[in-house]
Order: structure tokens, then C-alpha cells, then sequence
């Protein structure tokens, strides 16, 4: 995609602050899925006022007829009944307690989460199920909930994983233009590790040209031992379905320079092997040099 050739970016989608709610029904809440080091995943909402331009969750909105671009950060929905029908699950005499991950395709801590406290509702539900959890968020909000985190922590097991993929002030507002400050989220892991909760970071995604310059890397690294993570892990960005739309459109009108070399970098869904490596091994001497 050609700088020349794009459509302009609406104002929502480039501060992912001005979405409109809509409550629906489910028929399930935990999803089975494969190939991951958790069995089920649960997600109270559908489509993120953070308004990531890089989130592979993008794709998925289209399966409601819903866009990728502008309507995934603009038209949340909200599943009223999600907690109800989540109980119902757990209390199956088949259910094996198996790991459950919350937050894997929409944020369970976006601003709305406040008002519905559908996560926190959630978590009490896994908590009296005696169900392990591990949740995924850009949202300082979690540590509201730290006391039901801290009870799933002392029984069946929970981890948190704060999603920090740069401290660059810069680069941050460009690519996440609905979130927290990257400091706060660090402070947010800070307080919970603090309460006894294994809480670390995800440097997700590393974005090439602008988030993976060694120097940005490493003081994204060093503020994350800083503020006490347990763990720091990291994936190179991938482009699939409608996500690859929406980040090259918004690519080629902030930095139209890199538009040819994102065409080449990223022929397929992910970036190539060699590319990937380099990354993984200065995050590798990076984890190193801060001991985590």
C-alpha cells in the first residue's frame, strides 16, 4: 500500500476515545482453543477503546460485519449476561479446571470495565471455581481487583501480564492512542507484584522501525525491572486479515518511509525468521543485563 493511495484516518481511530456501546447476549463465555499454553480463553467484551493500530484482535470485529479500522476502537460490545452464563460453565461436573486466559482478544480492563465489572465478576467466578487464571492487559484498572487476584494467586494459581511494548513516550502515543501511560502500567505491575502476585510484562508487540531501535528496547528493559516484574517476554509484530489493512493504511500516513520496507518485511503474517531472531537475541542480552 502506497502513501499516495490511502484514505485519511478518522478522528476516532486516531484517539480511540469517543465509542459507543452496545449490549448483546452470549450463549458461552469460555472458549476452548489449541496450540497455546492455556486451554480457554474468556472475553467480557468485543473490540478495545484502546484503539491499538497494531492488534491482531482487529481481524476479528469483522466476524460481527463490523470494520477492522475505526470500529473496533468506536463500537464495543458488551455481553451483558457474560457472567452468568461463565458460572453456569464452571459449575459443569465436566469442567476440569483447566487454565483459563482473560483478555487474549479485547482488553477486560478498558475504560467501560468500570461501569459493567464484568472482569472483576469473572474473576470471582474462576475464583470460586478453583480455576487457574492468567490475564492480559494494557489496564492500570487491574489493581483494583488485586485482593480477588491475590485469593486466585494463594489457591489455584493466577498471572498477570502487564502489555508494555515500549516507554518511548513518542511511539507510544502513536501506536497505542487509548491507553495508559506506559509508566502507570509499569506501577500497576509494581502494586501487584508487591500484593504477591506473579506479575511481569509483555513487550508486545515489538514493532519494526519503530519500537525495536536498541535504544528504545533497552529503556523500555530497564524501566521494567525497575518497577519489580517477575517475567519480561516479547513476539516481533504480525500483520494478518484485517489488522494488515487498517496498520498499513495508518503506516503509510504517519511514516510513509517505512511503507516499502513493511511490503517487503512482511510478505506473509510474520516478519522472516532471521528478522525474529535478531530481535529475540537483543531482548535475550537486554533480559540479561537487568536480570530478568
Amino acid at each position: 500500500m502506497k502513501a499516495g493511495g490511502a484514505a485519511a484516518l478518522t478522528e476516532a481511530e486516531r484517539r480511540a476515545d469517543a465509542a459507543r456501546y452496545q449490549e448483546v447476549r452470549c450463549r458461552s463465555a469460555l472458549n476452548p482453543v489449541t496450540g497455546m499454553p492455556f486451554k480457554w480463553t474468556l472475553n467480557p467484551y468485543r473490540g478495545c477503546t484502546h484503539g491499538c493500530h497494531y492488534c491482531y484482535a482487529r481481524r476479528y470485529h469483522t466476524q460481527f460485519e463490523l470494520g477492522a479500522g475505526d470500529e473496533f476502537s468506536s463500537v464495543i460490545l458488551v455481553k451483558t449476561n457474560f457472567v452468568e452464563v461463565l458460572r453456569r460453565e464452571l459449575e459443569r461436573p465436566s469442567w476440569a479446571r483447566e487454565d483459563v486466559a482473560l483478555g487474549t482478544a479485547t482488553d477486560g480492563y478498558q475504560p467501560i470495565e468500570g461501569h459493567y465489572r464484568l472482569t472483576r465478576r469473572s474473576l470471582e467466578a474462576l475464583r470460586d471455581a478453583r480455576t487457574p487464571v492468567s490475564v492480559v492487559t494494557k489496564g492500570p484498572m487491574i489493581v483494583r481487583d488485586k485482593d480477588i487476584l491475590s485469593d486466585l494467586a494463594k489457591g489455584p494459581g493466577c498471572g498477570v501480564y502487564i502489555s508494555v511494548p515500549t516507554v518511548d513516550e513518542e511511539a507510544w502515543q502513536q501506536l497505542e492512542p487509548g491507553t495508559a501511560p506506559p509508566l502507570q502500567r509499569l506501577r500497576a505491575v509494581r502494586e501487584l507484584a508487591d500484593a504477591g502476585i506473579r506479575a511481569g510484562v509483555l513487550m508486545n508487540p515489538i514493532v519494526p522501525g519503530i519500537t525495536s531501535k536498541p535504544a528504545r528496547l533497552e529503556r523500555t528493559m530497564k524501566a521494567i525491572a525497575a518497577h519489580g516484574a517477575r517475567f519480561v517476554g516479547c513476539n516481533v509484530m504480525y500483520l494478518e486479515g484485517g489488522t494488515r489493512d487498517h496498520f498499513m493504511r495508518w503506516l503509510s500516513q504517519e511514516f510513509p518511509h517505512l511503507v516499502e520496507g513493511y511490503e517487503g518485511l512482511y510478505a506473509g503474517k510474520y516478519a522472516p525468521s532471521p528478522y525474529r531472531q535478531e530481535v529475540r537475541d537483543v531482548v535475550g542480552l537486554l533480559r540479561r543485563k537487568y536480570v530478568l
